[in-house]
């Protein structure tokens, strides 16, 4: 059973409240003059440690049949009502024939007086404490409850994140592959080996952007791996009209980002960029680590004529911040600005060292 009874502290902490309760109730019966104090505990703490698993288990049963929040308060109000005036009626049975038990023959030192005003403040505690024990078993319920929708919207929010990057790949803007398709046929005629080495490349792109997805971190060298692929066959579209520069430190490198966090601004740079410059021009890529932060920049050429509607919409770099505030929150932050000539991203995310940091 779940609740206070699902394990066996709970129902240590259970019983030694109502222990605790039973000894009070002695102590009361003692200062009003009915019984000494050795025959009002021995009447109480047992009658109160027996009412305590039936009233208990009734309670639990009867607030999983009746959850809060239902829009029947009332009706649930009557329902524990008539249950603990029922709940009170049994405890004085209860302690009547406790009672009658302990002042059998020879057993004459024990046993108390049920005076009619000792009955009545019986059922009115036991009205009491089985409405204690409901109140209980609701708090435990709903916290119980409450955990268990933190845990699934947890789980919701990782399978979003495996969903995101999974999107993430399958937007791998379609005519990068396309465009790589035609080079690849062009080169077939004129350049066999620059075609070889593209579609090794492209394959190599694709093997490793699908390993990536059965982890949440990889590290930036990782990372750069990828990125070196996809520019690799940029390079063979572009020729000596794109210029790679890159800059990662050491210690950069071996910290853990998100899988495909760098590479949509890369195609981004490309896309934008690149495309719209007959001279060509150079994307550079560089990765600094700054204490407990891992500082990423992206800067790419553009044409400085180029207007914003131009450039897109901003689904790449939104679908980056996305996917870093639900990684990091508030820790990790992406900005972008624009100069004249040239485009820049810059990332900053805590500087972690293996996955699940």
């Amino acid at each position: 059973m779940q609740g206070l009874f699902a394990s066996r502290r709970g129902v240590a902490i259970y019983l030694l409240v109502w222990l605790c309760l039973g000894a009070a109730q002695g102590g009361v019966i003692a200062l009003a003059g009915v019984a000494p104090l050795r025959n009002a505990l021995l009447f109480a703490v047992p009658v109160n440690l027996v009412y305590a698993f039936a009233a208990g288990y009734s309670a639990y049963y009867l607030c999983r049949a009746f959850p809060l929040g239902g829009g029947k308060a009332r009706s649930i109000a009557l329902v524990f009502a008539v249950a603990a005036l029922v709940a009170g009626v049994l405890l004085l049975a209860l302690g009547a024939a406790w009672n009658a038990l302990c002042r059998l023959p020879g057993a004459d030192w024990a046993g108390i007086a049920l005076t009619p005003q000792l009955s009545a403040l019986i059922v009115g505690l036991g009205v009491l404490l089985y409405g204690f024990a409901a109140a209980l078993h609701y708090l435990v319920i709903e916290f119980v409850r409450a955990q268990a929708a933190e845990r699934r919207g947890l789980e919701a929010q990782l399978l979003a994140q495996e969903a995101e990057l999974r999107m993430l790949r399958t937007q791998i803007d379609p005519h990068f592959l396309f465009n790589s398709l035609n080079s690849i046929s062009a080169l077939t005629s004129q350049d066999p080996k620059g075609a070889r080495r593209m579609t090794l490349e492209l394959a190599s792109f694709f093997r490793q952007s699908l390993g990536m997805e059965a982890h949440k971190k990889v590290s930036l060298r990782e990372e750069m791996a990828l990125i070196r692929h996809f520019l690799a066959i940029e390079q063979v579209r572009f020729g000596a009209r794109l210029i790679v520069e890159e800059e990662i430190e050491e210690g950069a490198a071996a910290c853990m980002v998100p899988p495909m966090i760098i590479q949509p601004l890369v195609e981004n740079a490309v896309k934008h960029g690149i495309c719209n410059l007959p001279e060509g021009g150079a994307i550079r890529v560089s990765a600094r680590r700054a204490g407990s932060v891992l500082h990423i920049a992206v800067v790419n050429a553009i044409d400085p004529g180029m207007t914003s509607a131009a450039r897109g919409h901003g689904i790449g770099l939104n679908n980056v911040r996305q996917r870093l505030s639900g990684a990091y929150k508030h820790e990790a932050s992406i900005h972008w600005s624009r100069q004249e000539a040239s485009f820049s991203v810059a990332i900053a995310m805590p500087a972690v060292l293996k996955e699940g940091d």
